[in-house]
């Protein structure tokens, strides 16, 4: 995998045969991040949603073992690298803009030199959201390989 320019989200689908490649296209995503992008995550549980943070958090300066997802304390802060990011995970609150305002997503907003990762983002519904907006998607179970697609995202 090439690395991405800085600001030029890189799109377009992969296939990863292991946590370490999807590590490293989180990295290469990572790379080109200057501040202010929102990235949706979705795939079921244990399909390597946050080893791509992980690898994201890397090329953000960040150590990627203090990455853990943030099941239960809903929003993880890493603010010790070039970007401050922002970790989301909705799983456990109710569907509906309900799930944004739990986690106070409109003041994360506001933070310009920071970067949002939000998994089972599906769960806020049709919550407006502003752009740059990416959408992550990965698709696989077990040992299998993993699909993952990364699109721009639509603002609602």
């Amino acid at each position: 995998m090439s690395t991405a320019a800085r600001g030029t989200v890189p799109t377009g689908e992969w296939t990863s045969r292991s946590a370490k490649e999807t590590f490293d296209l989180g990295r290469q995503v990572g790379e080109s991040l200057s501040g202010g992008e929102i990235l949706l995550l979705s795939g079921t549980l244990g399909t390597g949603k946050t080893v791509f943070v992980k690898g994201l958090a890397s090329a953000l300066g960040l150590d990627p073992d203090d990455v853990s997802s943030p099941s239960f304390t809903l929003v993880n802060r890493h603010d010790e690298g070039r970007l401050t990011l922002y970790h989301l995970d909705l799983y456990r609150l109710d569907e509906g803009p309900s799930a944004a305002h739990a986690v106070e997503l409109d003041e994360l907003l506001s933070d310009e030199m920071s970067v949002i990762v939000i998994e089972w983002a599906e769960r806020m519904g049709r919550y407006p959201l502003p752009t740059p907006l990416w959408q992550v998607s990965i698709d696989g179970d077990g040992e299998d390989p993993r699909r993952i697609r990364l699109t721009p995202g639509r603002a609602t």
